[in-house]
């Protein structure tokens, strides 16, 4: 693939930007998405819209997905007109989101059935990172494919990990979130606690802040409930969903976590409390309102 006629399906914040990166690198991508006004621009710029998933697939040998969930994807995938329906043999289909790795195994396998690869690559970084071709691609899937697209991912991300077997990378970005929302969700609670116990949020971060809790996502939180400013750049509706496909993929090994079923809890109390567009650090709010009667 000297150079690959690209699809991109998914022109969200993310997505658009990573079109934008590839469009500077001289590729005029085919591209879908329901957002007529993101279309618009990435067309302005040279890219071609598609009128279905599988009219895209059939004119291209990479598509790129960058969607909000496993239904959306599988129902992308799977539709009448939808991408296993004209994909054809030797294109790779490359899913960007974060996607429950049970559902990407079982939709490699029937993309096989076609001739056709598939390449896990949920992302790391935020979209101003995209824009430069600077993401964390969290790669796995089959050798021969990974090789295949590996000079084009390496155009879109600055660390390009290959991971293994396809799965390897949406199970892997579902650790790392579950890590990074816990993490998050533990430490907005501490100031919210602090902030009830008539302790100083400001010195309670300057003394965290001298140990080993002291990380970026400690920054965040201290950024939002000492500083009111509101920067991780993620929001508590994508956090629940990925605590959520998390449980899933635990429970399909057999085994539970506890501390992750804590954490979800939370983040879906804070949703159902409306404060799902916020970004994770927001949740300090919803610590901080807690009383024993809400509890």
């Amino acid at each position: 693939m000297t150079k690959p006629t690209i699809g991109f399906i998914g022109l969200g914040l993310m997505g658009s930007n990573m079109v934008e990166n590839l469009q500077k690198k001289g590729f005029e991508p085919i591209v879908m998405d329901l957002n007529k006004d993101a279309v618009a621009a990435v067309v302005a710029r040279g890219a071609t819209e598609a009128n279905s998933a599988a009219e895209l697939a059939a004119a291209s040998d990479i598509v790129m997905l960058c969607l909000t969930t496993s239904t959306v994807v599988e129902k992308l995938v799977y539709a009448e007109d939808g991408i296993l329906a004209g994909i054809k043999e030797g294109a790779v289909l490359i899913d960007f989101g974060t996607s429950i790795p049970a559902s990407t195994r079982k939709i490699g396998a029937d993309l096989a059935k076609k001739g056709a690869g598939m390449i896990d690559a949920p992302l790391g970084r935020t979209p101003a990172h995209a824009k430069d071709g600077l993401l964390n691609i969290m790669a796995s899937g089959d050798a021969a494919t990974f090789e295949k697209v590996k000079p084009i991912l390496e155009m879109q991300g600055e660390n390009v990990f290959n991971l293994g077997a396809l799965g390897a990378g949406h199970t892997t970005k579902l650790i790392n979130n579950f890590m990074g929302m816990t993490t998050v969700a533990a430490m907005s609670q501490a100031f919210a606690v602090a902030d009830k116990a008539g302790v100083d949020r400001q010195q309670l971060f300057d003394i965290m802040s001298t140990g080993p809790s002291n990380s970026p996502f400690m920054g965040f939180c201290k950024n939002y409930a000492v500083d009111g400013v509101s920067d991780l750049g993620f929001s508590i509706d994508n956090a629940n969903k990925d605590l959520g496909y998390f449980l899933e993929m635990v429970k399909d090994l057999g085994t539970r976590a506890q501390i992750a079923e804590g954490t979800s809890a939370n983040l879906k109390a804070a949703v159902d409390a409306g404060m799902g567009k916020g970004n994770v650090p927001e949740i300090y709010d919803y610590f901080r309102e807690l009383d024993v009667v809400r509890l």
